[in-house]
């Protein structure tokens, strides 16, 4: 029998596949005609050879517009570039001559905190149309419309110090002009980009002037009259070489890979168990049970993994461990029945006691002064209820542990494979709580509770009382119950959650490690408090003239 996990992540897969394509071949085939890679040959070629690209939003998007949006028109993620770990940010010009969709500002709003967040550079390959006028109010107005990429622009150039290098590879148009402007390096591809307020049809209209797209903002004229741009390059590939040139010359990392906890590179190990079998470790039934310890044996390294208070709160496991060398604590929920202490009743795994919360809580408090960053594995249903949990101080007890969490200055990583729910996804370093980085399995289910739970608190009365009075229920309570079982059960998809942003990626099982380790590592480029989407330094020095 095929496992939930395999199935879902070949679901996935073919999902994915069909937004790596972009517009389609028939944009990519225009694209080349133009003598212009495409956005994915771009990223490609940026890369360094055999290193993992950790692609940030993929999914958002794509059960809207029916479906001509793909990845909302712009690639994000993490790349290693000559060796270090850089923000990519990349306009698809296959999608709507890659204009900005409203989902296309939140992928670039996202991209910039990572770069802010981790103190990492960021590279822009631009190549857009500007606003997708016909959804332009949902891109122009708004605290979180276009103008804060231009905000988040200035804070990283005058006060954060991180290096912004940006790529015009194409159309460059009206106030999406200001990105490159406002970034500190700018790079033209001659004959094929174009950067301008206005276009020559716009300039035509509101001056009567005529002039080419080349004069009036081409590479040759803003390198050689305007002086808005820095370098002009002859093609893409030449381009890109450019950019890794320049990634190559940028100063030392505020905290380089030596300085990091590591271990020694010559002794890394792999995990104990081949990450291939997890796709048999979860149980077919996501309600069923299963040893959290096997999963974490297949993402930490090779004997690495040391619990915390181990006989203690054993339905939450907190334990130090090494992903790829550098050291971690891991947070993650124990299913199952869990034995109790000789004369008390079993606890339910995946649900939060007073006495696990306070155990998270000191365990995130340690990690936190210590700098050590903290991944939380997700399979969460709650935290416990009834009269003995609230006589237990289980709202004090929940709230210390949020406390922690959401103070917590160290770097926070979250990985769902399975239940993220109710109050227990909060105190999980939930989304809401600014975590560096959130992935998920397409196993994970993200939802406020089940829908069977839901049924029964919303139509359970009812049905209670039809089967008092022996009756059926009505056609309607019965309706509207499968209704919401099928909602729920779209809702709690980990594809509708990263198509609307509500995690940064969605990783196989087998790829985990290797997500895991980037993102530690960019994570831990900055020293400072990992607290909000950045934290200006406390000395904001303005930068010399």
């Amino acid at each position: 029998m095929t496992s939930r996990l395999r199935e879902l992540s070949a679901k996935t897969r073919e999902l994915e596949a069909q937004l790596r394509e972009g517009g389609g071949p028939e944009k990519a085939s225009k694209q080349h005609k133009q003598g212009k890679l495409t956005a994915r040959e771009r990223v490609t070629q940026l890369l360094d050879a055999d290193s993992h690209f950790l692609e940030i939003g993929l999914f958002v998007a794509y059960d809207r517009y029916e479906g001509q949006a793909p990845g909302a028109g712009v690639i994000t993620g993490i790349a290693m570039i000559d060796g270090r770990e850089c923000v990519v940010v990349a306009n698809d010009a296959t999608v709507k001559a890659g204009s900005w969709w409203p989902e296309t500002i939140t992928k670039i709003l996202r991209a910039q905190e990572v770069a802010m967040r981790c103190r990492i550079p960021i590279i822009y390959l631009v190549d857009s149309a500007g606003v997708n006028l016909p959804y332009q109010g949902g891109v122009f107005p708004g605290q979180y419309g276009a103008a804060r990429i231009f905000y988040y622009n200035s804070l990283m150039r005058r006060y954060l110090r991180i290096p912004q290098i940006a790529a015009v590879m194409g159309q460059c148009v009206a106030g999406g002009a200001y990105l490159p402007a406002l970034s500190d390096v700018i790079l033209m591809v001659k004959g094929t980009s174009f950067m301008g307020l206005a276009g020559p049809n716009l300039v035509k209209g509101a001056t009567g002037e005529t002039i080419d797209a080349e004069t009036l903002g081409g590479a040759v004229t803003h390198t050689e009259v305007s002086g808005v741009a820095h370098y002009a390059v002859e093609n893409d590939a030449e381009c890109i070489r450019k950019i890794r040139d320049l990634v190559s010359r940028l100063p030392k990392q505020l905290r380089a890979v030596s300085e990091q906890p590591l271990a020694n590179s010559s002794k890394i190990d792999g995990p104990a168990t081949d990450p291939s079998a997890l796709y048999d470790m979860l149980p077919s039934d996501h309600r069923m049970s299963y040893d959290m310890h096997s999963i974490l044996n297949c993402i930490v390294d090779r004997d690495s993994l040391d619990e915390f208070q181990q006989n203690l709160a054993k339905e939450m496991i907190c334990a130090d461990a090494r992903i790829d060398g550098i050291q971690v604590g891991v947070i993650a929920n124990q299913r199952g029945l869990i034995k109790g202490r000789a004369g008390e009743k079993p606890r339910f795994g995946g649900i939060i006691y007073a006495e696990s919360a306070e155990k998270a809580a000191y365990f995130i408090d340690r990690c936190s002064r210590a700098g050590t960053p903290i991944l939380f594995v997700q399979d969460v249903s709650g935290f416990m209820v009834g009269p003995e949990a609230e006589q237990s101080g289980i709202i004090r007890s929940g709230a210390r542990f949020v406390e922690a969490m959401a103070t917590a200055v160290s770097p926070k990583i979250v990985l769902t494979v399975n239940h993220a729910s109710g109050a227990g996804y909060y105190a999980m370093a939930g989304q809401g709580f600014d975590p560096d980085f959130i992935l998920s399995w397409p196993s994970g289910r993200m939802g406020v509770m089940e829908g069977e739970a839901a049924v029964t608190a919303v139509h359970g009365p009812a049905m209670d009382a039809a089967k008092k009075a022996g009756a059926q229920v009505s056609q309607a309570v019965s309706d509207s119950a499968t209704e919401m079982r099928a909602d729920y059960e779209e809702q709690l998809d980990a594809r509708y959650a990263a198509a609307r942003g509500f995690v940064d990626a969605i990783v196989y099982p087998e790829d985990t490690r290797a997500a895991l380790s980037i993102a530690l590592r960019s994570a831990l480029q900055n020293p400072g408090p990992h607290l909000g989407a950045f934290v200006l330094p406390a000395r904001m020095e303005a930068a010399t003239e």
